[in-house]
């Protein structure tokens, strides 16, 4: 292999958001053995550099589902927008299902509810974790908003009233999954479209050519490797494409049983540091 790609939440990230000291470690032994690494991810370049200077490491990054990619020195390589209209066609869908949406642009991200996201994930929150209190719940999910900065605003349509605003993602939340199913079927033939997903409870909409597997393919070929060379690591359907993509895809350990059988291989899950795991399966196999 000489090019690695991971995605962060659910994969190379653990239960506290960090890429712990074995995953490190084997991203920089990969590394020094002249392979490249490469972070896929569904997170805005600002969330996404976070855990990886934490944890000392420099890649380019996949960001936005494959929209917007990055060099190591944050600079943009590549970028496409979503249609106008079709964005206004996703934003009357989503409303009519009730759902919580954020707007990723090139001016930041854009809400106009951020308490109705944090009952959101409290619900959420209460049900995967009844030991904690009220107060550490609520102080987790509090969180979200200083990985992604979320600006405000009084109503969806003010964002189509920016000058030079594009628009590379929609994110829609809902607890209700029969909401997130009709808003997929009701949006499953629109043109200019993609829809994926990174949890349970949300859909992502992209440009159909943002995808990671078609951002993974131009960034592989822009350093002259060929896709056989390439493994992905991934745990949810906003990675199936580069799994597919690449020569070698590996599903977590966690990720579900659609997306570890569309897989060539299953490592163990992220919090029990599935990317060292497949990384150093990959140098054993040179080293030996």
């Amino acid at each position: 292999m000489k090019l690695i790609a991971s995605d962060l939440d659910g994969t190379l990230l653990n239960e506290k958001g960090e890429v712990s000291e074995k995953n490190a470690e084997a991203i920089k032994r990969a590394v020094r053995q002249g392979m490249q690494f490469v972070v896929a991810t569904g997170r805005s370049w600002e969330a996404a550099s976070k855990p990886l200077i934490a944890a000392g490491i420099s890649s380019p990054v996949i960001c936005l589902n494959g929209a917007v990619i990055y060099d190591e020195n944050h600079n943009k390589l590549h970028s496409i927008t979503m249609d106008k209209a079709v964005c206004k066609q996703i934003l009357s869908v989503c409303r009519e299902a009730d759902m919580y949406l954020e707007f990723f642009t090139n001016k930041g991200i854009y809400s106009v509810s951020q308490e109705y996201f944090l009952e959101v994930l409290v619900d959420i929150m209460k049900s995967a974790n009844p030991k904690l209190t009220e107060e550490e719940i609520r102080d987790h999910a509090a969180m979200r908003f200083q990985m992604e900065p979320v600006a405000f605003i009084e109503d969806y349509d003010l964002i189509f009233e920016m000058e030079d605003v594009d628009i590379y993602k929609i994110l829609g939340f809902s607890v209700d999954s029969a909401k997130l199913v009709s808003v997929r079927e009701k949006l499953a033939d629109a043109a200019g479209v993609t829809i994926t997903s990174s949890g349970d409870i949300n859909l992502e909409f992209n440009h159909p050519e943002a995808q990671k597997g078609i951002a993974l393919e131009r960034l592989a070929k822009r350093a002259g490797i060929e896709m056989k060379d390439v493994m992905a690591m991934g745990d949810n359907w906003n990675d199936a494409s580069m799994l597919q993509a690449a020569g070698r895809g590996i599903a977590m350990g966690n990720a579900s049983e659609e997306i570890q059988q569309l897989a060539d291989d299953v490592t163990k899950s992220n919090i029990d540091d599935g990317v060292a795991a497949a990384i150093e399966n990959v140098l054993f196999q040179i080293e030996k």
